[in-house]
């Protein structure tokens, strides 16, 4: 198969947090792969990857909320829900949020606007699903410049989810940081650890290098361990 991702880079795409609801429960996901399909009626189409447990709440319940992300985001309240499982984390709690008309988490945290959806139409795509669906409320949250997945990935150096559309195993994302600089990179997340900054949220004082951060340390993005960062 011909490798065109380096192209397909280049299109443009936002940064939105997609949450659903299933019998009283609330999840959310970072998704860069949602769009407008049509003005009248407005529909958006938004595809999420089979294994997420969005994709099984969509499923269930035929409703969606998406959230557009603000410029000012940081990688932390983004790796919440780009690098963690609902199934192991109430992402939603750890948020500010209102239950929408059609019962979805409306993140009030970090985002510009928000609009939910009625599901009409799935589309099987393998390991995705898209999702078509007509917007049936949609709000402005704040004034404020929104957040670009090529912003997410050249400014933040964010990293892009195994179960994103975009991703590709085959290639390699470039490394951020120089070796003398005594960083070190998640190869999950993204997430760079700065022995002159620590980590002083989870204990880790400024100075510390990184071999002498405890063992039991983990990303705070996205809770992977030690043995998941390489120097740079």
């Amino acid at each position: 198969m011909i490798n065109c991702q380096n192209v397909l880079d280049n299109c443009s795409y936002g940064l939105y947090i997609v949450t659903s609801n299933s019998k009283g429960k609330l999840n959310g996901q970072i998704s860069d792969a949602l769009m407008q399909v049509t003005a009248f009626p407005p529909q958006t189409a938004v595809c999420i990857n089979k294994n997420e447990l969005t994709h099984e709440y969509i499923k269930e319940s035929g409703v969606y909320a998406a959230n557009i992300l603000k410029k000012s985001a940081d990688l932390q309240f983004i790796g919440l829900f780009g690098f963690k499982s609902g199934r192991d984390t109430d992402k939603i709690s750890q948020v500010k949020y209102k239950i929408g008309e059609t019962g979805c988490p409306i993140v009030l945290e970090n985002t510009v606007s928000s609009f939910e959806v009625k599901v009409t139409k799935e589309i099987d795509l393998g390991t995705h699903t898209m999702f078509i669906g007509e917007v049936v409320n949609a709000e402005q949250i704040k004034d404020d410049e929104v957040m670009t997945y090529g912003y997410y990935k050249t400014s933040l150096k964010g990293k892009t989810s195994k179960n994103s559309p975009s991703y590709n195993e085959n290639a390699k994302e470039k490394k951020m940081t120089s070796e003398k600089s005594g960083k070190y990179i998640c190869d999950v997340c993204g997430y760079v650890y700065d022995p002159a900054v620590g980590d002083t949220d989870n204990g880790i004082e400024a100075g510390t290098s990184f071999a002498d951060i405890p063992e039991d340390w983990v990303c705070p993005v996205c809770s992977v361990g030690k043995d998941e960062f390489s120097p740079e």
